[in-house]
């Protein structure tokens, strides 16, 4: 499998498979937007909803592949200096994920991974979203609001009751940043697409605990039947990771988000930092940049691998292995043994993804 990578190009970077989907049966809320928005011209003719397109993943479930080659975890294994800081992991923690919510997500949250009740195959999951599109009013559910105990949860939950409304909800734009910590309730709102990167150990599964889904039940092939069984729910799981003593409402708003404000991608290309850890959101965790607009800008080498996913237009990277172009749908895996970069931007909107 390996030497179906050129010698070119054995260093990167590489386009990915464009098709990376989970099953609808695992995405229940999944829309059309994935397919018809971003990737039409790459997966012709696909039918039904997507919920979820793993843009770069090491994850065993649903791994990245190179375009025409062997699967991006061979090829980091192989050579630890593609991976640069992350070289002791063996391969990367980063998994970006495009995400398209035609109906609510569960309720939920994830541990961090210092939780003791995690299993040997586990891992926390700690995420950024960055707002590709929204329909008007929609948003997220983020936090439970002021006052809001645990023992108010645990009676909502036995007595059936509309989990929702003991949660925040803060409506969305395109181009707002969020980052969310392991102990944050949280779920996606209907009509929200969004860039979704996460952090998640190397060679493990990330970890997410619902407490709610709405009161749906669905049948044996995961599609919603008032007659089948609903999912399983994680209750007190999630209700012991939950961070009961964090800031609430506007006070989490304010911590968590970015107002990043539409791409402007008719204008002169730019780069520019969104996440990280000096900010202007800050992050220990992401370093997630925008590219937009028409024209070069200069991408420095980092000592960490990096996804480049476009949503608009297309980005020509230049550099010792010649050009390569990213279009409209598709991902690219940047390794840490690239040199700086030009990038030719033509109408594009693009975001570059790594672990800080």
């Amino acid at each position: 499998m390996w030497d179906k990578v050129g010698p070119k190009n054995r260093r990167g970077p590489w386009l990915l498979r464009p098709d990376n989907f989970t099953p609808g049966s695992r995405t229940p809320w999944g829309g059309r937007r994935i397919v018809e928005r971003l990737k039409s011209d790459l997966v012709p003719g696909h039918d039904g909803p997507v919920g979820e397109a793993w843009e770069l993943s090491v994850e065993p479930d649903f791994p990245s592949q190179l375009l025409d080659g062997p699967l991006l975890d061979e090829v980091l294994r192989a050579d630890p200096t593609l991976l640069g800081r992350e070289a002791p992991l063996g391969s990367t923690g980063l998994l970006v994920k495009l995400v398209d919510a035609a109906d609510e997500l569960s309720l939920q949250i994830h541990p961090s991974d210092e939780d003791p009740a995690l299993e040997p195959g586990q891992s926390g999951k700690p995420e950024a979203w960055y707002i590709v599109d929204a329909d008007p009013g929609a948003g997220l559910y983020l936090g439970f609001k002021k006052g809001v105990t645990r023992q108010d949860v645990e009676l909502a939950i036995a007595n059936e009751a509309r989990l929702d409304e003991l949660m925040a909800f803060v409506e969305v734009s395109p181009g707002d940043i969020f980052v969310i910590e392991p102990g944050t309730p949280h779920a996606i709102g209907r009509g929200v697409l969004l860039l979704e990167p996460q952090q998640v150990t190397p060679g493990k599964r990330g970890v997410t605990y619902r407490y709610w889904d709405w009161n749906r039940r669905y049948d044996a092939a995961g599609q919603p039947d008032e007659s089948g069984e609903p999912r399983p729910l994680h209750i007190e799981r999630a209700l012991e990771v939950t961070d009961w003593e964090g800031p609430r409402e506007r006070a989490l708003i304010d911590r968590i988000r970015y107002p990043g404000g539409p791409a402007a991608s008719h204008d002169s290309a730019t780069l520019e930092t969104l996440t990280s850890p000096s900010g202007p959101l800050h992050s220990d965790r992401f370093i997630l940049r925008r590219l937009a607009g028409s024209g070069q800008v200069e991408v420095p080498a980092e000592d960490r691998l990096r996804a480049l996913t476009v949503i608009e237009g297309v980005v020509r990277i230049i550099g010792e292995h010649g050009a390569l172009d990213v279009k409209r749908g598709q991902t690219a895996a940047l390794p840490a043994s690239l040199e700086p970069l030009r990038a030719e931007l033509e109408r594009a909107h693009a975001m570059l993804c790594a672990l800080a």
